[in-house]
């Protein structure tokens, strides 16, 4: 009884620590304190500041490159381009990727070769890239769109043929049109799968955007971070980063936040 009464004391004591932080702070507790940590191991020289400085340094970086706009305008051309490489090859995989899941003569002519180009590394690519197209922004949208087809085009077609048998089965006792199918059976489904598939294609984005950036251009927050590389501007380096990561996790809660609202009706577990 005294060990029941104990463990219910512990819990009560960690549910009243909880309680001080709002819950959608929760995920900042373990950042907050490591900005802190390396704050103070900056301000005791434990850190060489031209190779790690310190959050504030970072930070009055930030300031300084917004208030002059370069930093606003490098993100202006970086979030085009992930834009519209995402939106044309997300598009292309959703369209590919219905087309394989539905009809079986797609998926045996065009699925082998699709997923024989997806084992190629992207960055390989880069060389060919630059030949064929230079280095304009067709190339650095072409090799987005590129990274941004694949996590959209495999996950579509895994939605729609991982659909159970059995809602076939009812939709034909239903008597469904082949259009009903798809917009009340199918794509529903498959809808996890497809927003999986564009998170995962977010992310690559912005991955293939940092190289293609890198490799030759005259904007974007690539080339400030390999600008600033250059010159040992190690605190605009990490402001690159910042901003990316910063993009990254916006562009994530978006879709999580479109999954919360079509995706009402599935009970998962929440832990």
């Amino acid at each position: 009884m005294k060990a029941k009464n104990s463990l219910n004391t512990t819990r009560s004591i960690k549910k009243d620590w909880l309680d001080y932080i709002p819950k959608p702070l929760h995920g900042w507790v373990i950042p907050v304190l490591l900005l802190i940590i390396w704050q103070v191991a900056g301000e005791l020289h434990l850190i060489a500041e031209n190779l790690l400085p310190t959050p504030f340094a970072i930070a009055a970086q930030f300031v300084k490159l917004s208030a002059s706009g370069e930093l606003f305008e490098h993100l202006q051309i970086s979030m085009l381009r992930a834009g519209s490489g995402f939106i044309f090859g997300s598009a292309a995989g959703l369209l590919l990727g219905l087309s394989a899941g539905l009809s079986k003569i797609v998926e045996k002519t065009l699925d082998p070769s699709l997923q024989m180009l997806r084992t190629i590394p992207l960055l390989a690519l880069i060389p060919l890239f630059i030949l064929w197209f230079g280095v304009g922004e067709f190339s650095k949208v072409l090799m987005i769109s590129l990274g941004a087809f694949f996590p959209v085009y495999v996950n579509t077609y895994l939605g729609i043929r991982n659909t159970d048998l059995k809602l076939y089965e009812v939709s034909r006792v239903f008597q469904y049109t082949k259009f009903e199918q798809l917009t009340k059976l199918i794509v529903p489904a498959a809808l996890p799968n497809i927003l999986l598939g564009l998170k995962l294609s977010l992310g690559v984005s912005w991955l293939v955007l940092v190289v293609a950036e890198m490799m030759g251009t005259s904007a974007g927050i690539g080339y400030m971070i390999q600008d600033a590389r250059s010159y040992s501007h190690t605190d605009i380096v990490l402001v690159g980063i910042i901003i990316f990561a910063i993009v990254g996790s916006s562009s994530d809660f978006i879709v999580r936040f479109i999954e919360s609202k079509v995706l009402r009706w599935r009970d998962t577990f929440k832990g």
